[in-house]
């Protein structure tokens, strides 16, 4: 009984490695424009309120049945508030859903670290568009680079 408990309410098992849907570079042009420019080899947002930044989107991005990652390395200079990272993925004729980094929020002065998040896919459910955003409730600059979203497959 404690087993079928905990099937129910397990993460799916990955059926295989994860694969690179798309790795965006600094020659990437972002969707937002304002507070946010490009130095060296990252992204730097200037946030003077809270604001979302509208970074990517992926159209028909061929996923199904997996778990997407979205993975972004990160680093904060003066944070005052807290920063995290935001994937939407619309369903064709079901809306749009999302996933937000609440658990992985930075806060504060932060050194280069990895986060991530992630949206499970169920079989038959097919985005035909997945926004990647970063979420700014505050003040200050946050820096990015690496930002990626990858697909691993789920078994059923």
């Amino acid at each position: 009984m404690l087993n079928w408990f905990k099937s129910i309410f397990s993460a799916p098992k990955p059926s295989g490695p994860p694969k690179t849907i798309r790795l965006f570079q600094t020659s990437d042009a972002t969707l937002s424009k304002d507070s946010i420019t490009v130095e060296q080899d990252r992204w730097v947002v200037d946030a003077k309120e809270d604001q979302t930044i509208r970074l990517f989107e992926i159209q028909n991005p061929d996923a199904e049945q997996c778990l997407l990652t979205y993975r972004a390395t990160m680093k904060t200079e003066g944070l005052a508030g807290r920063a995290f990272l935001e994937m939407w993925c619309r369903l064709p004729g079901r809306g749009e859903f999302f996933s937000k980094g609440l658990n992985q929020a930075i806060t504060g002065p932060t050194d280069w670290a990895s986060y991530e998040i992630p949206f499970y896919l169920k079989k038959g459910q097919r985005p035909d568009l997945i926004k990647l955003n970063l979420v700014i409730e505050g003040r200050g600059k946050v820096l990015m680079k690496e930002v990626q979203l990858l697909k691993t497959p789920l078994g059923a």
